[in-house]
C-alpha cells in the first residue's frame, strides 16, 4: 500500500508544505492541520493514480507497480484513496474556510488529472493549479487570511507545470502505446524536455526578480544554473531516453522549491 501511493512525490510535496508553513510562522495546531491536509490529499492522489493506471500498467508490464504486480488488491487501493480524500476534507477546513476551499480545489485538480485530463492536451493544467494554490493554502490560514503576491503564485504554478513535463519524460513511449496523449506525449521527448527546462527557468526568474529589492546571490546562481539546464535539455533530450533531462529538471525544481520557501518567508 505504501508503494502504491507514489511515496516519493507525496513526501516531497508534504515536506514542501511543511517548509512553507514554517516559513510563515504558523502555530502548531494550524501547522499540523495544514501538513496533515496536504499529506492526506497526496495519499489520495497517489492511490487514485495507481488505481486509474492499472489497465495501462498491466498492458506495459509495469511489474514495479504493486497493483500491476498483484501484490495489493485494487479494491484496497481504491478504498484507501477514498478514505484519504474523506480525511483531507475536515483537515483542510480546519485551517480556515478560505484556505480549506483553496486546498480542496487543488486536490480536485489532481484527481481530475488522474481520471481524465492526463490523456488530454490540458494535462499540464492540474499541476499548474495545484502547485500555484499551495502558497495560498498556507497564507490564507494566517490571521486576516492574506493572499500571497501574484508573482509567488505564478512562480509556484510554473514550477508545477515544469514538474509535470519532467515527470512524464521517462514514460512517454509507454504512455503513447496505451493511448495517453497528454501535452508532453504530443510534443515528444525532446520538445518536452526543453519545455520542462524553460518552465522551471521561468519559475526561477519569477521567484528571483518578482519581490521588491535586489536579486539575491542565490537567485542569480539559480538563474544561471537553470539557463544552463535549458541548454542541456535541448542538447540531451534527443537521445537520452528522457532520463538525463528528467534528472536535471527535477534537481533544479528542488532548488526552485527552496527559493519558493525563502520568498514566502520574505512576504511575511
Amino acid at each position: 500500500m505504501l508503494a502504491a501511493c507514489h511515496p516519493l512525490p507525496a513526501a516531497a510535496v508534504t515536506l514542501l508544505a511543511a517548509a512553507l508553513t514554517a516559513a510563515v510562522g504558523r502555530g502548531l495546531p494550524g501547522a499540523a492541520a495544514t501538513v496533515g491536509a496536504v499529506a492526506a490529499g497526496q495519499l489520495s492522489v497517489g492511490w487514485c493514480n495507481d488505481r486509474a493506471d492499472l489497465r495501462r500498467d498491466l498492458a506495459t508490464g509495469r511489474r514495479d507497480k504493486p497493483l500491476a504486480a498483484g501484490t495489493v488488491p485494487p479494491a484496497a487501493v481504491a478504498g484507501a484513496a477514498g478514505l484519504a480524500l474523506a480525511l483531507c476534507v475536515p483537515l483542510s477546513l480546519a485551517t480556515g474556510w478560505a484556505a480549506g476551499a483553496v486546498h480542496l480545489v487543488a486536490v480536485a485538480a489532481a484527481w481530475a488529472y488522474n481520471l481524465k485530463l492526463k490523456a488530454t492536451a490540458a494535462s499540464w493544467l492540474p499541476y499548474a493549479v495545484a502547485f500555484g494554490l499551495l502558497p495560498a493554502f498556507v497564507t490564507l490560514g494566517l490571521p486576516g487570511a492574506p493572499w500571497p503576491p501574484p508573482w509567488l503564485t505564478a512562480g509556484a504554478a510554473l514550477l508545477g507545470a515544469g514538474a509535470h513535463f519532467a515527470n512524464v519524460l521517462p514514460d512517454i513511449a509507454d504512455d503513447l502505446a496505451t493511448g495517453i496523449r497528454g501535452l508532453p506525449q504530443r510534443l515528444g521527448a525532446r520538445r518536452s524536455a526543453a519545455t520542462a527546462a524553460l518552465l522551471v527557468l521561468g519559475s526561477t526568474a519569477v521567484l528571483a526578480v518578482g519581490p521588491p529589492g535586489p536579486v539575491t546571490a542565490y537567485g542569480w546562481g539559480l538563474l544561471v544554473s537553470t539557463a544552463a539546464l535549458a541548454a542541456t535539455a535541448l542538447a540531451a533530450g534527443r537521445g537520452a531516453g528522457g532520463r538525463l533531462p528528467f534528472l536535471a529538471v527535477m534537481a533544479v525544481a528542488g532548488a526552485d522549491a527552496v527559493l519558493l520557501v525563502v520568498r514566502l518567508r520574505g512576504t511575511g
